[in-house]
């Protein structure tokens, strides 16, 4: 028993078998440490009703079991005594290979809590299902820029002049490329705010109107009922007073015609007529009764007007047409007068 264990005693004074044991005690170590961490968080995790630290927990072990694993490299390769500057290349990789799968772990748990936070959140926060793609695009460049900088001070490599130069770099940018920076940003206010989404029939205080096919970075895209797509910069957008036709709790729009009737027409007949109208044709929507209200008497006969509700806001004109066409005949058929403007001219003799 004494000789075996000074022959053990001999051989851990050996460098490369000291090495080799701290390897496979880091090993043992980090499995261990990654077992314990698992059951633990477990258990506290089947007390909460939310799934989100399960995938979190799920997440974490990985790293880290990889951390103290790379630490216990770390150590062994010191232990070998070798030159300095291999030393240093093996630390470096091991503590960039660490930074590289942290940084992993971290983008994943990011996204798996914005996804978390969206389908719970109400509709008035901003990370939503629909901003979900701006979050990830921000998340993967912050998260890829720290993994740079901190692959960098493993390596001993001072960011100091590089931070400095990519401020003066960027200023430069900047005014070089106001234009596009100034859409960009608009993008991604118009994707937080959300003042409409992909499929909304909007109207901008420009003149177009259509259909958002696609709402991008730079710029968002409109189809018109001419089929003709329009790319709009987001900035020109944001400066823009939009009328969003399908923004309320469904794409239902209410459509006002008012007409003019001479005075001696019979107001409850020329009721009766508008609402047979609205009520008789099939594109108007059922779910609300037209309404005609008798608006003032004008200058040159009395104003009513009718009310309807239609399904989508492209079909307007198209109704608009139907329902003018038919009270201009209904009124000819009954003998109801849409009066000319007229004026009396007296002359001074």
């Amino acid at each position: 028993m004494e000789k075996t264990l000074e022959l053990i005693k001999e051989l851990l004074l050996i460098p490369w078998v000291r090495a080799i044991c701290l390897v496979v005690l880091s090993i043992v170590i980090a499995k261990l440490v990654d077992r314990l961490f698992t059951i633990i968080l477990r258990r506290m995790a089947l007390k909460t009703r939310t799934k989100v630290d399960d995938k979190l927990i799920e997440i974490l072990h990985r790293p880290i079991y990889y951390s103290l694993l790379f630490s216990g490299l770390g150590i062994s390769i010191r232990i070998l005594q070798l030159p300095d500057w291999v030393i240093f290349i093996f630390l470096g990789i091991f503590k960039s290979l660490a930074i590289v799968i942290w940084g992993m772990a971290i983008f994943k748990m990011f996204i798996h809590l914005i996804n978390w936070y969206a389908q719970k959140s109400r509709k008035s926060n901003l990370i939503q299902e629909r901003t979900i793609p701006l979050f990830d695009n921000l998340g993967k460049m912050l998260i890829f820029a720290g993994v740079i900088y901190f692959i960098f001070l493993s390596w001993d490599i001072d960011v100091t002049g590089w931070v400095a130069s990519a401020g003066i770099l960027s200023v430069v940018i900047g005014f070089a490329a106001k234009d596009t920076l100034a859409n960009l940003f608009s993008g991604i206010f118009i994707m937080a705010d959300s003042p409409y989404k992909e499929g909304d029939y909007i109207n901008l205080d420009s003149g177009e109107r259509g259909y958002v096919r696609n709402i991008g970075i730079r710029s968002t895209r409109i189809m018109t009922r001419d089929d003709i797509e329009i790319t709009i910069p987001n900035s020109v957008i944001a400066n823009s007073k939009i009328v969003n036709e399908s923004g309320g709790p469904n794409e239902r729009e209410r459509i006002r015609i008012t007409v003019s009737v001479a005075y001696g027409s019979d107001v409850d007949r020329v009721k009766e007529i508008l609402f047979e109208i609205a009520s008789g044709s099939d594109n108007i929507c059922t779910a609300h009764e037209p309404r005609i209200r008798f608006r003032q008497f004008g200058d040159n006969g009395l104003i009513f007007q009718l009310m309807f509700w239609i399904e989508q806001p492209a079909s307007r004109g198209r109704i608009v047409d139907e329902i003018n066409s038919k009270i201009y005949k209904a009124f000819n058929k009954e003998n109801i007068e849409i009066p000319y403007p007229q004026r009396t001219i007296h002359i001074q003799k």
